[in-house]
């Protein structure tokens, strides 16, 4: 297996702390709003990664936060007069059912911020007696001395007198130094402060990370993974302040590419966000998990009008090739599905770096195979691709059996539609009317419809 470390910026052999055994830190969710498309690509990510290792034999702990207090938690519960707990506590929620509707599997730990306040303090404290830290004086604001830690910017390969720290100066020895622990304000909600040795505050964004990892995972783990947009200043400054506080943390860092919109970089402040409602509103969580594994996880994933459909018609015609070979293969001996091995070019594109699209490519041409096979009458090979299709589609999390039957409303239109063409063409074939049959099976083509003649009758898939 190899992974593309970010902090090496080249693809590397994984190779786990403990042998048989992996942890993966990823950033959850800041929900200070509803989930939208970048959300769900960057946790379908993880949860792919979590399903290959497994695949080869890993034990897998992840564990992904939620950051339910932040400074825009706080914003946005001014906004809507909503206190920032229920805000935080529903939004987290919606993104919980979200997870489930892409059959994202739940990761063995999801700590919250506000669970985590005492392991926060006890690493600033450390940083504070290590000499990389300090305390504002009249303040209870605690900031990371980046001048004392000469390595401070190696993960984005960015010199620190080119980088500057998204807080405001007050009181800062330099502009690159980053909040620690931030002083109760004016106007914010006692809620939202804990007391400690410095004075009444809460935490500071990455101290949150830094803090929870490690508690969980130990001070050096295996993968720390998030989205594109992390890499600075969240990542840079976690990197920092843990190994500053003699913390090994992460070995392995993966980022996830970003989400445009027709081409354009989606962003909330130019309106061009798609939220996942959006997403599920029109078409099957089946075929939305589908199309955002369809682009490499490192690369942009582009949404514009009608990937979705592409989207569905690609996992129809998955799905659409084990209902095929299940119905011919019932009368044979090759009936039962087998467990055999996954084809060699999948295991290695998935080795590669976690190469969906090509994996993918894999999975298509075996259901190219399998429909010859099929109509050249070749059962036992056709129940080889068969078994092979639906083991590829298990690791995927797109297994036919884990979605719930019947498809979208449109599939049903559209079959009911299909069918009296069959009907039709059935009867032209039994009156001998063979151009008329013929015919039917043409414009049928030339929607991209595809008919079988089998055993068991005629079907149709999305060719």
């Amino acid at each position: 297996m190899k992974l593309f470390d970010t902090r090496a910026s080249e693809l590397r052999d994984f190779v786990p702390i403990e042998p048989g055994r992996v942890g993966i830190y990823v950033c959850g969710p800041t929900v200070q709003s509803e989930p939208h498309i970048g959300h769900l690509r960057s946790a379908l990510v993880y949860d792919l990664l979590s399903r290959w290792f497994e695949e080869l034999g890993y034990q897998v702990t992840l564990v992904r936060n939620v950051t339910d207090i932040d400074d825009k938690v706080l914003e946005k519960s001014k906004e809507s007069g909503i206190d920032w707990r229920v805000l935080a506590q529903r939004n987290e929620r919606i993104f919980a059912a979200d997870y489930q509707r892409l059959q994202l599997r739940s990761p063995e730990l999801e700590p919250r911020a506000t669970g985590h306040i005492t392991q926060m303090l006890e690493l600033i404290q450390r940083l504070v007696d290590a000499g990389h830290a300090y305390q504002v004086e009249g303040s209870a604001d605690v900031y990371f001395d980046t001048a004392s830690w000469s390595q401070y910017g190696e993960l984005t390969n960015q010199k620190p007198e080119d980088m500057e720290s998204e807080e405001a100066a007050g009181g800062k020895r330099a502009p690159q130094d980053f909040a620690l622990w931030k002083s109760q304000k004016p106007g914010e909600p006692v809620s939202a402060s804990w007391p400690a040795v410095f004075g009444a505050g809460r935490p500071g964004w990455h101290i949150e990370c830094s803090a929870m990892s490690t508690y969980y995972l130990g001070k050096e783990f295996d993968i720390h993974g998030g989205g594109l947009d992390l890499r600075f200043p969240h990542h840079e400054n976690e990197l920092a302040q843990s190994q500053a506080a003699a913390d090994g943390f992460a070995r392995y860092w993966i980022h996830n590419g970003l989400v445009s919109i027709a081409g354009q970089k989606m962003s909330k402040s130019i309106g061009n966000t798609v939220s996942s409602a959006e997403l599920f509103e029109l078409t099957s969580p089946a075929a939305v998990r589908y199309y955002l594994a369809s682009a490499h996880y490192r690369s942009v994933l582009d949404y514009q009008p009608g990937v979705l459909a592409e989207a569905e018609a690609a996992l129809d015609r998955l799905h659409g090739f084990v209902d095929r070979a299940g119905r011919e293969l019932a009368a044979t001996q090759y009936a039962e599905i087998q467990q055999p091995e996954l084809p060699a070019d999948f295991v290695a594109e998935m080795n590669d770096d976690l190469n969906i699209p090509a994996a993918l490519a894999v999975l298509h041409e075996t259901v190219t195979d399998g429909n010859t096979q099929l109509d050249e009458l070749d059962f036992k090979a056709a129940a080889l691709s068969r078994d092979q299709v639906l083991r590829m589609l298990d690791v995927l999390g797109l297994h036919p059996t884990s979605w719930s039957s019947g498809g979208s409303a449109e599939h049903a239109v559209l079959d009911g539609l299909v069918q009296n063409l069959i009907a039709e063409r059935n009867s032209a074939r039994a009156e001998k009317n063979f151009d008329r049959a013929d015919q039917i099976r043409d414009q049928l083509a030339e929607l991209g419809i595809e008919l079988s003649d089998g055993s068991s009758g005629t079907h149709w898939s999305l060719s």
